[in-house]
């Protein structure tokens, strides 16, 4: 039975977005769409944090800081989506184009909505900066891509 799961991202200034999420069953991969509009045009890190509290996404100097960090069950470093060594929250760069507009059409398979591992509470976050992939050759690529601060987050809620 597929499962579907939606996130209403919100900031504290002109980033607003829907992102969808569906997986067919229990060992498929999750499909991930949806539209973030009010980005500076290129690319963008896209994760998912590991808690599903925004408190203090109102405040400027705090932006989505409450979600913690990216969510690594596994313990492992930071990585591109597509890596075996990365966060299962790593869901690599989504792009904005000349009209501060990202698309996203992502499909993945370390993401699950059922289980112990599952996003359904945590939170999603899109960031200022591209996501270097865990490849920026410092302590702070292999934790957060150097992706820069939380524009917009939301929680990933249950759907029909």
């Amino acid at each position: 039975m597929a499962m579907k799961a939606v996130c209403v991202l919100k900031g504290t200034g002109e980033v607003t977005g829907t992102v969808y999420f569906e997986q067919e069953s229990n060992s498929a991969p999750v499909k991930v769409t949806g539209e973030i509009k009010g980005l500076t045009p290129g690319d963008h890190g896209f994760h998912v944090h590991a808690f599903g509290d925004n408190t203090n996404v109102v405040h400027l100097s705090l932006g989505c800081i409450s979600a913690g960090p990216h969510f690594n069950p596994h313990k492992k470093t930071h990585g591109g989506p597509n890596d075996e060594v990365r966060h299962v929250g790593d869901l690599g760069n989504v792009t904005a184009g000349a009209d501060s507009v990202a698309k996203i059409n992502i499909v993945d398979k370390m993401l699950t909505l059922n289980g112990p591992l599952s996003i359904i509470g945590r939170t999603m976050v899109i960031h200022e900066k591209a996501d270097d992939l865990g490849k920026g050759g410092n302590d702070e690529s292999l934790n957060t891509g150097n992706a820069g601060s939380r524009l917009a987050c939301g929680v990933i809620g249950i759907t029909q």
